[in-house]
């Protein structure tokens, strides 16, 4: 193993790690070592079904609607009954979509900015006195959707830009306390938000044109970037969004 992604001892969060992108990182995370604990939305790990995409084994878990700012507030610290307490990494990879133009309407764009942008926020703010106790890694979970235009989704579009804009200022305002925030940019990545595209052969194809790289991207290879980010192989690493989207937005 190499020592740099070794994470054996540390302490990892993820949240919107029951499923897809955020459920390949924290297994990610596991496998090099560290406790990690995710959240999701269901009531319990046993409500996740494996061919959705979840797999909670070796994870704990806690049921917390990222949408209320008053649940985030109100959820348990992850790994507060360990002796050791503390938080080494944070993986902020909520999110949410409405299709069909629904978030137009006002309720569907509160619904997904709510998710997309102001969580990232409050959880953030919810857990920085561990992550300074640490000097510990903030890394959020955005999309390539937040440098450009996406048609029928103003609010997720609106709402990964912001989180890129976010990430930049976290990025500033808290390295002076020892806490790295980046983040990541997935590209077009096979989940249950992306099967609109992926499960239409022909809106698949057309989507897969336009990637340089020729495949659609996977949970593990979002995880290959936010190991890196967390990792001392970026510890000169602040405030910025790594794009990894096998070569979409060239």
């Amino acid at each position: 193993m190499n020592g740099d992604t070794d994470f054996t001892g540390r302490k990892v969060l993820v949240v919107g790690g029951s499923s897809g992108i955020g459920n390949g990182i924290a297994h990610a995370f596991r496998q090099r070592g560290a406790a990690v604990h995710v959240w999701g939305t269901r009531a319990s790990a046993e409500d996740y079904d494996p061919a959705e995409g979840s797999d909670l084994t070796g994870l704990g878990y806690t049921c917390v609607d990222v949408s209320d700012p008053d649940a985030i507030e109100a959820a348990p610290l992850p790994f507060a009954d360990n002796s050791s307490g503390g938080l080494d990494v944070l993986v902020l990879s909520q999110g949410t979509v409405l299709y069909k133009r629904g978030e137009f309407a006002r309720e569907g764009w509160d619904k997904v900015m709510a998710v997309n942008l102001d969580s990232l926020m409050n959880c953030a703010r919810k857990f920085k006195p561990q992550l300074a106790a640490t000097g510990g890694s903030l890394i959020t979970v955005s999309s390539v959707a937040g440098f450009g235009a996406n048609v029928g989704n103003p609010a997720y579009a609106a709402s990964k830009a912001g989180a890129v804009s976010l990430t930049r200022t976290l990025g500033n305002a808290w390295a002076g306390e020892g806490i790295r925030v980046n983040g990541i940019a997935p590209g077009l990545v096979d989940t249950k938000l992306t099967k609109v595209t992926t499960q239409h052969p022909d809106r698949l194809a057309g989507s897969l044109a336009r990637i340089p790289q020729g495949r659609l991207g996977t949970p593990e290879d979002m995880a290959g970037a936010v190991l890196f980010l967390a990792s001392p192989l970026a510890a000169y690493v602040t405030g910025q969004t790594l794009i990894v989207d096998g070569g979409l937005t060239l």
